[in-house]
């Protein structure tokens, strides 16, 4: 009997035990999971400051064959390189269909031939007019002479009679000197005519020297070394959002003054990079800069900071363009190729440092989350040096545990406990 009655109490006690470890299992499953929070501790050593970037491989003073300026309309690409083909000075790039300017150049020059004719004619009949002209003129002076040798007589013959001769003298002196007057106004006049369809002849020679201008002008050719880069053809209606624009291709017509390759220079290269704004004030101008190429695996180039531009982008994504110089170019590079950039701005020895998203900024103020007996507490620190991935700081020592995100906001994400779990708790 003694012994029924321990096992029954063992029972009850095994029950009693199974109930509470059952409320206690509901209340730690319904009790809102606790954020896990990342930390870091601050550590003391040597940091180097350095702004990385990725950028394209682009040929520096680039020689950019653009569609001269034509009156018509577009014109047609009959011939193109391909992109990445190698050019020599002299080559063709680029041929535009030259069909209308030829036919131009055709009725040019039909203009000039008529024109020349025209001139050759002109110069025929002043020489006729000339050569009549003095035939008048030699005419008239006969006349002239013969009416002198006839008032010669004028003594031994009746005053009738010499007055007559007189007359005739006068009438003979007064022909002789319009033929003089009319010599001289048709060489003038013929000198006239012929200056008129010399110009003629000038503007048709102009305009068959601009008609074959325009067609040696419609042929593209590289003046310099390197490769061909074909730009993108802008007159393509097919911009939407995440299509890119195709690049020109034969049979495509281009606008006047539109670029349809690009032939970068081969003895300076530059990488063009998006770097971010907050590592705007670590740059400047001539800095160092190692470059990896990543299609030439294991090779490394040393360039220099160029140019800076101007920051743009929206607001919770702003970047400058910086344009980087390479000091020692390689036959192997080619236009567009991704280029990784270390841009090393300063080295610090024996300073305390922690990662930048452990560093928060609000109201003025830079803190970090301080772990205390309490929690994560805000703690003050005072920002020496900062890049995208280091904070060098002074304010707190070395070993310190800090969090690497705002606990308040961890925090926010625990869901509270339902109605059901609740009344479980109780």
């Amino acid at each position: 009997m003694k012994k029924r009655l321990i096992g029954a109490a063992g029972l009850l006690a095994l029950a009693g035990l199974g109930v509470w470890g059952g409320r206690r299992l509901v209340r730690a499953a319904a009790a809102p999971a606790a954020a896990e929070i990342p930390t870091t501790r601050i550590k003391k050593g040597r940091v180097t400051i350095a702004v990385s970037a990725r950028g394209e491989l682009q040929g520096g003073n680039s020689e950019m064959l653009t569609v001269p300026m034509l009156g018509g309309g577009p014109v047609a690409i009959t011939y193109l390189r391909e992109p990445g083909e190698l050019v020599k000075p002299g080559d063709v790039v680029v041929q535009l269909d030259t069909t209308q300017q030829e036919y131009n150049l055709k009725e040019a020059q039909a203009d000039l031939a008529e024109a020349q004719a025209k001139v050759e004619q002109a110069q025929a009949d002043a020489e006729a007019s000339e050569e009549e002209t003095r035939y008048q003129l030699l005419s008239a002076r006969g006349d002239v002479r013969q009416a002198e040798l006839d008032a010669r007589k004028n003594p031994l013959l009746p005053a009738i009679q010499a007055r007559q001769n007189l007359i005739a003298l006068e009438a003979a002196k007064n022909r002789e000197h319009q033929a003089e007057q009319d010599q001289v106004n048709k060489k003038a006049n013929a000198l006239a005519g012929i200056d008129i369809q010399k110009a003629a002849e000038n503007k048709a020679r102009v305009a068959a020297d601009t008609a074959q201008r325009t067609i040696d002008s419609l042929t593209l050719k590289a003046k310099t070394a390197g490769y061909v880069n074909v730009q993108q053809n802008t007159n393509l209606n097919m911009m939407y959002w995440g299509m890119q624009l195709l690049p020109f291709q034969m049979g495509d017509n281009v606008n006047a003054g539109m670029a349809v390759a690009q032939i970068p220079d081969l003895k300076s290269w530059e990488v063009s990079a998006n770097v971010g704004e907050l590592d705007r004030g670590h740059l400047n101008i001539g800095q160092k800069v190692s470059v990896k190429v990543v299609a030439l695996a294991g090779r490394e180039f040393t360039g220099h900071v160029k140019n800076i531009g101007g920051t743009s982008g929206t607001p919770w994504d702003r970047h400058f363009e910086c344009r980087i110089a390479l000091d020692d170019p390689s036959p192997e590079l080619r236009p567009g190729m991704t280029s990784n950039l270390v841009i090393t701005v300063e080295k610090l020895e024996n300073v305390t440092w922690l990662p930048s998203q452990a560093l928060f900024e609000s109201d003025g103020r830079t803190y970090v989350f301080q772990e205390t007996s309490r929690g994560f507490m805000p703690h003050d620190v005072t920002l020496v040096r900062r890049s995208e991935s280091q904070a060098v700081i002074t304010g707190l020592p070395e070993g310190t545990v800090v969090a690497m995100s705002n606990p308040d906001q961890a925090n926010k994400g625990a869901a509270p406990a339902s109605g059901a779990m609740k009344a479980l708790q109780q």
